[in-house]
């Protein structure tokens, strides 16, 4: 057991396997109490089975550790909630919050349906934010903790996958926003894209050359809840982690600007500035997407 958490209180989302295991896990062997949350659904959303997040707290207790489960449903308000208040009632405070849980439900954008859409965007987005709102709250008046939701690469977009790039798109702008309105009560936000070995990358349709375990995530999200992370002034950041690489990516911001003469735009004088000074930036995945779409009807993977 290490103590690089010693003395806080974690809740986990999504903790019953994978990354969230993995986070729980190592949160606790550096001294978290931890909360174990997991609606234990398959990967589609279905089946909820409350047995995984209880497997995860013995699993932590053997180790010598401290946790508890809650089995709730997070895309709900009061699900969200529960996670909180059963670290408050269990152990009196609440020092970090990691929101890994999440499902997919693929389909072409032209095909897809509210079923699909809306569960999707709710354990995502929404099961982030409930989390976030009920923490920040206890945190606020603490004037300390850390909140940590998981994006992923494909908030840059998705062929098939509108809902899940969409919900981890959100999750930034959480993030971020979460970063500027609690700074001044000593709270933290980041945001964390993972390339590991899960249940879900097996759906990523190309072959990831730079993938690595949950482990090593889990160790990066462990620092983003520690001290030391509070002293380096991480917050409002979002980091990719990938086996042996970690990576921060860029904050929006503007790359061009062009001016109307006399202040007013025209068609025409719009298409001038748009080929010429204001131009394009182009999308790093559309150049991927003939490969992407060969390798599909061949029944392969391309090299990421």
């Amino acid at each position: 057991m290490g103590n690089f958490l010693a003395g806080k209180v974690v809740a986990v989302t999504g903790a019953g396997r994978g990354i969230g295991r993995a986070v729980a896990l190592a949160a606790a062997a550096e001294g978290a109490k931890v909360v174990v949350n997991d609606y234990g659904v398959a990967i589609d959303g279905a089946e909820p089975a409350s047995e995984v997040a209880e497997a995860v707290v013995r699993e932590i207790g053997a180790a010598g550790g401290t946790a508890v489960a809650v089995a709730d449903d997070i895309s709900t308000m009061a699900g969200g909630q529960r996670v909180v208040d059963t670290a408050l009632a269990e152990y009196g405070r609440i020092d970090g919050v990691v929101c890994v849980a999440g499902i997919l439900r693929e389909r072409m954008l032209f095909n897809m349906t509210e079923e699909e859409w809306d569960p999707v965007v709710a354990t995502h987005l929404k099961g982030t934010f409930t989390v976030f709102r009920a923490a920040s709250a206890v945190m606020r008046r603490q004037k300390s903790g850390t909140l940590i939701g998981f994006t992923s690469g494909n908030h840059q977009g998705s062929v098939s996958q509108a809902n899940y790039a969409s919900a981890k798109g959100g999750i930034i702008s959480l993030v971020r926003s979460a970063a500027l309105g609690l700074h001044k009560y000593g709270v933290t936000a980041n945001a964390v894209a993972p390339v590991a070995r899960t249940r879900m990358s097996a759906n990523v349709p190309m072959e990831l050359a730079e993938i690595g375990e949950p482990e090593d995530v889990a160790a990066f999200v462990v620092y983003l809840l520690s001290e030391r992370a509070r002293a380096d002034g991480v917050t409002g950041q979002v980091y990719t982690v990938a086996g042996p690489k970690i990576a921060v990516w860029a904050q929006p911001r503007e790359l061009r600007a062009a001016y109307a003469e006399a202040g007013v735009w025209t068609p025409e004088r719009v298409a001038t500035a748009v080929a010429g000074v204001v131009g394009v930036d182009p999308m790093p995945m559309l150049a991927r997407l003939g490969e992407m779409e060969a390798a599909a009807r061949a029944g392969e993977r391309p090299n990421g």
